[in-house]
C-alpha cells in the first residue's frame, strides 16, 4: 500500500508528454506530513517497514510505521515538556542517526520548525545559524569537537535555551533518556485543529557557494511535492528499499530520505558511517540489504567505477540516479559498461523539489543532460533583460503559477532577499542552461560563474567535463580571470588537482590544453592553468569558484 493516489492522480503515464500535461497534485488545506502520512500508515498498516538503519559497527535497527508513530510522539512530548511549540526553531545536527527521523516528525506534530545541519559546522557557522534563525534548542550527536563548538556558540546567542545530545554529556540534556520516559500518546494540541499546509516545517541553510548561506523555508505542502521526486524520478517502489547517500544536514536528505519515499510506500535505508568514505563498504551494504533504488552524487559514482564491482551482487537495484552537480558523461559511460545500469539525472535546488529530470517516458537518456521539466513547474530560460531565450544559454526561471507547489515559501524573515529572486512573475534560480531541439535541458553553470571571453559566453561545466576525462585530473574548477592585455575581456582559467602519479609541468599544461581543444570547442580551452593541492569548497563539498576568483583578484 502507498498513499500516492490519496494526494495525486498518480498512475503510470504512457509518455512524458502525457505525464507533464496531466499530472495533478492534491494538497489539503490542513495537511501535516507526520499526522497524515506517517500516523496514517501506522493506522492502516502498522507493521509496514519504514526505516532500515545500520552503522559501520554492525549495529542494525529496523522500524515499522507504528514504531515511528510511537517514538515521534514521545519526542514531541519531550519538546512540549521543555516549552517548545509552534513556530519555535530547533537546530538538528544528527548526521545519520535514526533519531533524526523521529525528531523531525515530532517537530512537525507540534508545529515547530526543524533546521537540519551538518556536523561539520564550526563555532562561527553555528553562531551564524543560531542568530539568523532565532534558534531556541539544539539537538546533536555526542561528539567532542561538535559539542564544544555548540556550547561555545550558545554562550553567545541569547535565544538558545536548551542543548541536548544523544546520550549523556555534561552541560547537555540527555535526549535519549528524556524521550524514552515520555508517554507515546499525545495530548490534545490546539495546533492539531489549527494546522495548515502553509505551516513552515523545515528551514535549510543553503550551501553558500556564492556568499553567506541563505535561510530557505519549506512548508508542509512542499513535502507532498516530493511525490514527483520519489514517484517519477527516483521511481521508489512500494515495499522497496531506497538508499540516498546524503547526510541529513543537507536538503538532499529531504529529497531522498524522508518525504517522497514514504508517500510511495518505500522503506528508507540509512547507512550511518563515519570517517573516510569506503566504496567497498558502501557496495557491500547495497548488496546485503537488497537496495532497489539508489541515488548518489557524481563523486561517489567516480569512486564506484574504480572498484571491482564483480565482488558484489547488485541485481536488486532497479534504478540508479544522481543529483547535486552535473554528471560527467565519462562517469555515466563507465558505470553503464560495468553495471549495465543507466544513471538518471535530476536537477533542483534547496528552494525546490525536482525541477528537471530524466523521467520515465522520455525517448532516450542523454548523459550530462538535466532531462525535461517536472509538471509542477513552467520552466523558462530568460536573458538578462527577462526575455525568453530560444537559442543559447539563459537563466533557469520558473514562471509562477496560481497555487504553485514544490517551491519554498521565501527566505526566513527576509522579504527583500526573497523579492530579489522572486519577481515579475518568476522565481529566478541563478543557474544557466540551454535547451536542445528536442526539449532536453543542459546545465551550463551558475550565472555568476559564466566567463565572457572574446565575445563568447563560456560555462565552466563543459570545460571541467573535458578536463575530467584526462587521467591526470583528479578535480578541477574553471573560472575567468581578467585579460591583462585587454583583448579578450576574460581568460579561461583551470585550477587543477592532479591525480596520484602526475606532477605539474609545462608539458602537462600543453597536453591538457590540447586535450580540451580536441574534446570541446577550441575557444573554450584554458589559457591559464594552475595546479593546487586542493580546491576551496563549501561544507557540503561544492567547489567555491567565487573564492578562486576573489583570490585571483587579490593577487593581481
Amino acid at each position: 500500500m502507498n498513499l500516492l493516489k490519496r494526494f495525486s492522480n498518480y498512475e503510470k503515464f504512457k509518455t512524458y508528454d502525457d505525464f507533464y500535461r496531466n499530472f495533478e497534485l492534491y494538497v489539503p488545506e490542513n495537511f501535516n506530513f507526520a499526522y497524515d502520512v506517517v500516523d496514517e500508515y501506522a493506522r492502516l498498516e502498522p507493521t509496514k517497514r519504514a526505516l532500515v538503519w545500520c552503522d559501520d559497527l554492525e549495529n542494525e535497527k529496523i522500524f515499522n510505521f507504528e514504531d515511528m508513530r510511537r517514538m515521534s510522539n514521545q519526542v514531541a512530548n519531550y519538546f512540549l515538556s521543555l516549552g517548545i511549540g509552534k513556530g519555535d526553531t530547533v537546530l538538528v545536527i544528527l548526521q545519520r542517526r535514526y533519531e533524526y527521523w523521529t525528531t523531525l516528525l515530532a517537530l512537525s506534530k507540534i508545529g515547530a520548525i526543524g533546521i537540519p545541519a551538518t556536523h561539520m559546522l564550526m563555532e562561527k557557522d553555528i553562531v551564524y545559524r543560531m542568530e539568523k534563525a532565532d534558534v531556541k534548542m539544539v539537538i546533536s550527536v555526542n561528539e567532542d569537537e561538535l559539542c564544544d563548538n555548540i556550547r561555545r556558540a550558545a554562550e553567545k546567542v541569547d535565544t538558545v535555551k536548551f542543548l541536548a545530545v544523544i546520550g549523556k554529556r555534561d552541560g547537555f540534556l540527555d535526549f535519549t533518556r528524556g524521550t524514552e520516559t515520555q508517554s507515546d500518546q499525545l495530548p490534545e494540541l490546539p495546533y492539531c485543529s489549527e494546522r495548515s499546509a502553509e505551516d513552515i516545517v523545515l528551514l535549510y541553510f543553503t550551501s553558500g557557494t556564492t556568499g553567506m548561506p541563505k535561510m530557505v523555508t519549506l512548508s508542509q505542502g512542499y513535502t507532498l511535492a516530493h511525490i514527483i521526486t520519489a514517484g517519477y524520478w527516483l521511481c521508489c517502489e512500494d515495499d522497496g528499499l531506497h538508499f540516498t547517500l546524503a547526510e541529513t544536514g543537507w536538503a538532499k536528505a529531504s529529497w531522498g530520505k524522508l518525504f517522497g519515499q514514504w508517500l510511495c510506500g518505500s522503506a528508507i535505508f540509512v547507512y550511518d558511517f563515519h570517517g573516510k568514505f569506503d566504496p567497498d563498504a558502501l557496495l557491500n551494504h547495497v548488496s546485503k540489504y537488497k537496495i532497489t533504488t539508489f541515488c548518489a552524487p557524481p563523486t561517489v559514482y567516480r569512486f564506484i567505477m574504480k572498484t571491482d564491482l564483480s565482488k558484489y551482487d547488485l541485481s536488486s537495484i532497479h534504478r540508479m540516479l544522481t543529483a547535486g552537480e552535473a554528471l560527467n558523461p565519462e562517469i555515466y559511460k563507465q558505470i553503464r559498461m560495468k553495471t549495465g545500469h543507466e544513471i538518471y539525472e535530476g536537477f533542483g535546488q534547496t528552494e525546490t523539489t525536482i525541477v528537471c529530470a530524466t523521467f520515465p517516458g522520455l525517448v532516450d537518456i542523454r548523459p550530462g543532460s538535466m532531462g525535461k521539466p517536472s509538471p509542477l513547474y513552467d520552466v523558462q530560460l530568460l536573458d538578462d533583460n527577462g526575455n525568453p531565450v530560444d537559442t543559447g544559454a539563459g537563466e533557469i526561471c520558473l514562471r509562477l503559477r496560481k497555487n504553485q507547489q514544490g517551491l519554498f515559501s521565501g527566505y526566513y524573515e527576509d522579504p527583500a532577499l526573497t523579492e530579489s529572486v522572486m519577481h515579475d512573475g518568476y522565481y529566478h534560480l541563478g543557474d544557466l542552461a540551454y535547451r536542445d531541439t528536442d526539449g532536453y535541458y543542459w546545465f551550463v553553470g551558475r550565472k555568476d560563474d559564466i566567463i565572457k571571453s572574446s565575445g563568447y559566453r563560456i560555462g565552466p561545466f563543459e570545460v571541467e567535463s573535458a578536463l575530467m576525462e584526462h587521467p591526470a585530473v583528479l578535480e578541477c574548477a574553471i573560472t575567468g580571470v581578467p585579460d591583462t592585455e585587454g583583448v579578450r575581456g576574460q581568460l579561461v582559467k583551470a585550477t587543477i588537482v592532479l591525480a596520484k602519479g602526475y606532477a605539474a609541468s609545462d608539458e602537462l599544461v600543453k597536453e591538457l590544453q590540447n586535450y580540451v581543444k580536441k574534446t570541446t570547442a577550441p575557444y573554450k580551452y584554458p589559457r591559464v592553468v594552475e595546479f593546487v593541492d586542493e580546491l576551496p569548497k563549501t561544507i557540503s563539498g561544492k567547489i567555491r569558484r567565487v573564492q578562486i576568483r576573489e583570490q585571483d583578484g587579490a593577487d593581481s
